[in-house]
């Protein structure tokens, strides 16, 4: 989906009852979803994950009252279902370390940014789950800090936290191969 506003206007006749604005509206979003949910749970899974988030949408799509966060919402209802996943599957991995500085992630940013954009999809699967959809929306699906907290639904700090942490661990690993 390249244009929101047309995303928010099958999202609008989605909700009316319109069955090919709801096959465009899941065609669309199965090219954006999918990738992200392969980067979270691997290739094998990634099919089943995207049928369970499309049978969400299906069921909650008219419950949603903002048409035009139809995107965030959609990333949110993909990531749960891809930490479900994960977690049913015993795949879900706790890689955390609180100790982990902030202050200098915004400084590095561009830096951080070339080497990511390089090796991520390979690097990605050292980080715990959890992690690797903080820097994959972040990163990859280019949404601000503000926007992964709200898809997520977590505060920025613990957004701004985890992409620190990320970002340590993909520098070590690409330190490591270097």
């Amino acid at each position: 989906m390249v244009n929101r506003i047309h995303e928010t206007l099958l999202v609008l006749r989605s909700q009316s009852g319109d069955r090919d604005a709801l096959e465009e509206l899941l065609r669309g979003t199965q090219a954006i979803l999918l990738p992200y949910i392969r980067r979270l749970v691997g290739g094998q899974g990634a099919g089943d994950v995207l049928q369970d988030v499309f049978l969400q949408i299906c069921r909650k799509l008219r419950s949603l009252q903002e048409p035009e966060f139809f995107r965030a919402w959609a990333y949110r209802i993909a990531t749960r279902a891809s930490f479900a996943f994960l977690r049913r599957k015993h795949l879900w991995e706790e890689r955390h370390d609180e100790n982990i500085e902030v202050d200098d992630l915004t400084a590095s940013h561009e830096e951080d940014a070339a080497i990511l954009a390089a090796e991520l999809h390979s690097l990605l699967d050292r980080v715990s789950p959890a992690t690797r959809a903080v820097l994959d929306l972040h990163y990859l699906e280019d949404f601000t800090i503000q926007e992964v907290a709200a898809i997520l639904q977590l505060s920025a700090g613990t957004v701004k936290s985890r992409l620190a942490y990320g970002l340590k661990c993909l520098r070590s690993a690409t330190e490591r191969k270097g």
